[in-house]
């Protein structure tokens, strides 16, 4: 059989009439494909790659194979596809076209397979920066925004930032609504994955208000915007405790689209700033995605930091002073992990308060002084507007009130 293929290709190659030439090999690749040839389909390639065609015959041949061999079997697809890639490697500049939609095929084939990052891994293979193609800026986009969700079905967040920060450079100057759309929903899970938790609520948030239903052929309906506020909440109750986070969580409890959610009542609880007890913090980590209870350098998971800080923080308003045995028994862990942490949240400004290592006792601080002042103040300059007010009204000034 192989001598047989390597005949009709050597008599095709004899034709001196390039458009009958062509026919001919089409004819023989027709029949290859037909039957579903590995071996013949390979000396097919190896012969248009060669310098017995010429490059103007082989472009279009070659985009007749890369465009065809997804009619084949799945296993035969992706050998071929394999071998021409290979094959084509050394000539790559010629064939950049061809190499492309190979790629882009044989990438469907795995996400059809759940090979999500072999197809994040194929896609990543074409040139996007090519000096000869003229690629617009909207199919760069795709393309990055593409393999970054690839990456991300594998939980892979590195190579997905990778690609997404690429997109970045170009989403500004995007008009098409839906792939921006999947740009941001993109960019919120890798900060979510990466434990930007506070970052990836804000992207959620902004997400979930989207009030336009149709976004180019994209339907969004009301579940998936509550999907994206649901994430919007938990990656803000797993953020570092502070005023940030503070100012996050008012804004979401006020959204009356929250009280809906199955989430509301640990939200309302982190609100207010009640401490959460280990039932409500399982029934929350029973939501949660493996990557939001990861186990952190001191064999803490990301949920256990979060509810430990939120506690204490709540802590804070509660009592006026702790030693560092009740707060370890308050927050279930040792006295010295209570401290350090205690000692980095005052550190960091998410928490006011001094801690008396002599006593082993933390003071803890509150904003009623500091609102008592801005309080004075406020009154001090209705008192001196008042008394200006009085002067031009002695001196015969109307005054428009």
């Amino acid at each position: 059989m192989a001598g047989e293929i390597v005949s009709a290709l050597q008599t095709a190659a004899a034709i001196t009439d390039q458009r009958q030439k062509i026919e001919q090999y089409k004819l023989i690749l027709a029949s290859i494909l037909s039957n579903n040839h590995v071996q013949n389909a390979k000396a097919f390639i190896d012969h248009m790659v060669s310098d017995d065609v010429p490059l103007v015959a082989s472009r279009q041949l070659l985009q007749i194979v890369a465009q065809e061999l997804s009619k084949l079997e799945p296993d035969a697809h992706k050998e071929i596809a394999h071998y021409a890639l290979a094959q084509i490697q050394t000539r790559v500049v010629s064939f950049e076209e061809q190499v492309s939609i190979i790629r882009e095929k044989l990438a469907e084939l795995y996400e059809e397979e759940h090979q999500w990052s072999k197809a994040a891994q194929m896609l990543s293979g074409i040139d996007l920066d090519s000096g000869i193609r003229n690629l617009d800026d909207t199919y760069k986009l795709s393309k990055c925004v593409q393999i970054a969700r690839l990456y991300l079905e594998d939980d892979d967040a590195v190579n997905a930032e990778i690609f997404i920060k690429k997109a970045s450079f170009m989403v500004s100057n995007s008009h098409d609504e839906a792939l921006n759309l999947e740009y941001k929903v993109c960019y919120a899970r890798i900060l979510d994955m990466k434990r930007r938790f506070l970052e990836a609520a804000l992207r959620y948030y902004e997400i979930s208000q989207i009030e336009k239903r149709q976004i180019g052929d994209r339907w969004i309906d009301e579940d998936a915007l509550q999907q994206e506020l649901s994430a919007a909440v938990t990656c803000t109750i797993l953020a570092a405790a502070g005023p940030q986070r503070s100012r996050v969580l008012a804004t979401l409890y006020k959204d009356e689209r929250c009280s809906k959610l199955k989430i509301y009542p640990i939200l309302q609880k982190v609100y207010l700033e009640r401490i959460l007890r280990k039932p409500e913090i399982d029934a929350f980590a029973e939501e949660l995605k493996p990557h939001q209870k990861a186990l952190l350098p001191d064999n803490s998971t990301v949920l256990d930091r979060a509810m430990i800080e939120h506690n204490l923080l709540s802590a804070s308003k509660l009592y006026t002073n702790i030693s560092f045995e009740e707060l370890g028994t308050l927050l279930g862990i040792a006295p010295q992990k209570a401290e350090k942490i205690a000692s980095r949240m005052i550190y960091e400004d998410r928490m006011r308060g001094s801690i008396d290592q002599v006593e082993a006792v933390i003071h803890f601080e509150d904003d009623i002084e500091e609102l008592q002042q801005w309080d004075q103040q406020i009154v001090g300059l209705c008192q001196a507007l008042n008394d200006v007010l009085d002067s031009m009204a002695k001196k015969g000034l109307t005054i428009a009130v």
